[in-house]
C-alpha cells in the first residue's frame, strides 16, 4: 500500500454504544438538549480535553465536549511522528486559515494552520515539546498579580500533565535529559528521539568546536533553557505514536466514563446569556451546528461554560456572542453584551525562518518524502516494530540562544526577553529539507524561531462578517516591531550560519539549497532582505483573550480564567497568555489547563 501524504479521513465515529464509549452522534442531539450538564466545553483541543478529563474524575460532574472538527481515530498521518509535516496545510484536519497581508513580510499572506480535529492543534503540530523559561512564568505572575502563574507553582502542573517515556529504540538516555524536572505519571506522553540519524555526531561535534553561544544544556525544559541538547517531543516512545490531548486525555478508558460525552463535527457559533447574576450577564448556553448544516442546536451547563476553542477561534466565538469591542461588533450588526475591547487583540506569535544546504550524503530523510517504495517500507517497519525513521519527528537536537544584554539592539529599544535567563531565539536541526521536497538531492535544514517579538509585534483576530461561521481576519503581526524584530532575527540567522560553518560540516555541506540564501559574509542589508522575504509563522499563537489583574480595565479574563464583567464562563486555552513564552506553546497550554481544572474543581467542591 502506498501511503498518501493527504490521507483520506475515515468516516467519523458514530455513537459507540457497543464499546461503551460515550462518543455522541447526530441521533443523540435530543439527548444533548435535555441532559443536565454541569459543564459544557467548547473545543476538544489541547486544553479542552485536559479540562474534560480532570472534571470527570469527579463522577458527580457531567461534562459535554463540543469539537468543531472530526475524530482523529484511525488516521495514520495523525499517529506517525514522521508524517507530522503532512497534517497541514490544506488538509481535512486543518482550519486552513490565511492571514491578512503582513507588512513585516513584504506584504505576504501567510498560511495559518490550526487543528480542525479532535485534539485540536496537538493532533496536527510538529510535536516539539518545550516549556519556555522560568522567567516567562514569573512574568505572568507579576503581570497578573497571581503567584499561581509563577514557575514554581506551574512546574507541578507541567509534571502532572507529562508522562516521560523511553524512546522507541530503547537507547540509553543517560545524559540526554534531567529526570528531576519531568513527570512520569501524566497523560501527555513525551520522549526523546526514537531513532539515530547520520547527522547526530556531526551536530554534537559542531557544538563542541564552536563554543560561544553554542553550549550544552542537559535539559532545556528545566526552566533554564539556554544552550543545546536533545529535542523532546510529544511522542509515546513504546508505541512510537503522536501523543495528543485526544490520545492521552480522551483515551478509551476515559471515554468509558458515563459522565463524559464528546460530540465531534459540532461547531459552536456563540455563547448565550439569558439572565444576569450579581449584576452582570451570565452565560450558560452554547449554540452550535452539526456537520456544517443549517440547523442550530443548543446545549446548556448548570455550573460553567468552558471556552477552549483556541487562540484564533475563542475570540471569534466571543465576538459573535456580543463580547468584545462594542465599536467592532457594531460594524457587523452584533449587539454588545459585554464591552471588552481587548477581545481578539494582543495576538503574539513566533516568526520562523529556515536555512537549508545540499549535502554530500544519501542518509538524509529526503528520499522518504519522495520515494513511495521507501515510504511503504518505513510504514511497515513502524507498524511491525514501532521503530525506524517513522518513529522520529522533525529534529533530534534543539537549542536556545540569548543575545547579549549590551547589544546595540537594546540601546534604543527595550529588551523583550522575560528575564536574564530567557533566550531570544531557538535553533533546531533537521535531517532533510523542510518544505517542498525536490525531485533529487539530499539536504540539511537549520531553522530558527524568534521567541521574543517586540511589544509592538502584536496582531489581532477580527470578525470578517456577521456570519458566525465565516473565516475570521487574522493578523499575525509578524516582524511588526521595527525596533527589535528584524534585528533579533538577523542575529538568529547569523547564529545559524555560524553553526553551519563549523568544521564538522566541512566535508558534508556542498552549497546553499537556495542561491539567494546569505552566507557568513553577508551584509546586514542582505540578511534583512532574506529575512523579510522568507520568514513565516511558527504558529505559536497566544494572547487574544489575555489575562490581566483582577479588576483591571484591560484584558479579557481574570487570573482564575473567568471572563471579566460576566458570570458562568471561563476561557481555558493559549489565548489567555498575555505574552508568548520563549518556547513552543503546547506545553504551556497543557500546564495551564491542568491548573484551570483544579481551580474549577475547587470552585464547585462544596
Amino acid at each position: 500500500m502506498r501511503l498518501s501524504y493527504k490521507l483520506a479521513i475515515p468516516h467519523i465515529l458514530s455513537l459507540l454504544h457497543s464499546s461503551g464509549a460515550v462518543m455522541l452522534s447526530e441521533r443523540d442531539l435530543p439527548h444533548v438538549a435535555t441532559t443536565n450538564y454541569d459543564f459544557v466545553i467548547v473545543g476538544g483541543g489541547t486544553a479542552g480535553n485536559v479540562v474534560a478529563n480532570r472534571l470527570t474524575e469527579n463522577p458527580n460532574f457531567n461534562v459535554l465536549v463540543l469539537e468543531a472538527g472530526p475524530s482523529d481515530a484511525g488516521v495514520l498521518a495523525l499517529q506517525v511522528p514522521f508524517l507530522c509535516t503532512t497534517t497541514t496545510p490544506q488538509t481535512l484536519w486543518d482550519w486552513n486559515y490565511t492571514t491578512v497581508s503582513q507588512p513585516g513580510l513584504n506584504g505576504a499572506l501567510v498560511g495559518y494552520p490550526r487543528g480542525y480535529v479532535l485534539g485540536g492543534t496537538s493532533s496536527v503540530n510538529c510535536l516539539v515539546y518545550t516549556r519556555g523559561s522560568k522567567a516567562d512564568f514569573d512574568r505572568y505572575a507579576n503581570f497578573t498579580g497571581d503567584e499561581g502563574w509563577s514557575w514554581d507553582n506551574m512546574l507541578p502542573y507541567f509534571k502532572k500533565s507529562e508522562k516521560f517515556t523511553p524512546p522507541s529504540d530503547r537507547h540509553n538516555t543517560a545524559g540526554q535529559f534531567d529526570p528531576s524536572v519531568h513527570g512520569f505519571d501524566g497523560l501527555n506522553s513525551v520522549s526523546l528521539p526514537g531513532a539515530p540519524t547520520a547527522i547526530d555526531d556531526r551536530f554534537e561535534a559542531a557544538i563542541d568546536q564552536l563554543g560561544g553561544e553554542f553550549t550544552w544544556n542537559l535539559d532545556t525544559n528545566s526552566g533554564s533553557p539556554l544552550g543545546f541538547g536533545w529535542s523532546q517531543a510529544v511522542i509515546d516512545g513504546p508505541s512510537a505514536s503522536r501523543s495528543s490531548s485526544s490520545t492521552g486525555y480522551l483515551a478509551r478508558e476515559f471515554l468509558l466514563r458515563p459522565n463524559l460525552h464528546v460530540l465531534v463535527n459540532a461547531q459552536v457559533s456563540r455563547v448565550i446569556s439569558e439572565r444576569t447574576r450579581d449584576g452582570v450577564p451570565e452565560f450558560k448556553t452554547v449554540e452550535f451546528r452539526l456537520n456544517g448544516g443549517d440547523t442550530l442546536f443548543t446545549a446548556s451547563a448548570s455550573k460553567e461554560l468552558i471556552l477552549s476553542a483556541g487562540a484564533t477561534n475563542t475570540p471569534q466565538v466571543l465576538m459573535n456572542s456580543g463580547i468584545g469591542s462594542a465599536s467592532h461588533l457594531s460594524e457587523h450588526g452584533i449587539p454588545s453584551i459585554v464591552d471588552l475591547p481587548d477581545v481578539g487583540e494582543n495576538l503574539f506569535d513566533h516568526p520562523i525562518i529556515t536555512l537549508s544546504w545540499r549535502v554530500d550524503s544519501n542518509m538524509t530523510y529526503d528520499d522518504y518524502k519522495r520515494n513511495s517504495a521507501l515510504q511503504d517500507e518505513a510504514l511497515q517497519t513502524w507498524k511491525d516494530t514501532r521503530q525506524g525513521v517513522y518513529a522520529n519527528g522533525i529534529s533530534q537536537h534543539i537549542g536556545f540562544v540569548r543575545v547579549p544584554d549590551n547589544s546595540s539592539i537594546f540601546v534604543n529599544a527595550t529588551n523583550p526577553a522575560s528575564g536574564p535567563g530567557s533566550p531570544h531565539f531557538e535553533i533546531f536541526v533537521s535531517n532533510f529539507l523542510l518544505g517542498a521536497t525536490p525531485s533529487e538531492g539530499n539536504y540539511l535544514s537549520i531553522s530558527t524561531i524568534l521567541l521574543t517579538p517586540g511589544d509592538n509585534a502584536r496582531g489581532s483576530v477580527k470578525l470578517n462578517s456577521s456570519d458566525p461561521f465565516a473565516i475570521p481576519l487574522i493578523d499575525a503581526g509578524l516582524l511588526a516591531d521595527d525596533a527589535t524584530d528584524v534585528a533579533l532575527m538577523r542575529e538568529a540567522v547569523k547564529s545559524v550560519l555560524r553553526l553551519a560553518s563549523a568544521p564538522a560540516w566541512g566535508d558534508y555541506i556542498i552549497e546553499a539549497a537556495d542561491s539567494a540564501q546569505p552566507g557568513l559574509n553577508a551584509t546586514d542589508a542582505q540578511l534583512d532582505t532574506f529575512i523579510r522575504t522568507n520568514t513565516r509563522s511558527a504558529y505559536h499563537v497566544v494572547g487574544t483573550s489575555s489575562i490581566t489583574r483582577k479588576g483591571a480595565e484591560g484584558g479579557v479574563v481574570d487570573p482564575d480564567f473567568k471572563l471579566k464583567k460576566a458570570a458562568g464562563l471561563r476561557i481555558v486555552d493559549a489565548s489567555v497568555l498575555p505574552f508568548v513564552p520563549a518556547g513552543h506553546s503546547q506545553a504551556a497550554t497543557y500546564a495551564l489547563a491542568e491548573r484551570a481544572a483544579d481551580l474549577i474543581k475547587a470552585t464547585h467542591s462544596a
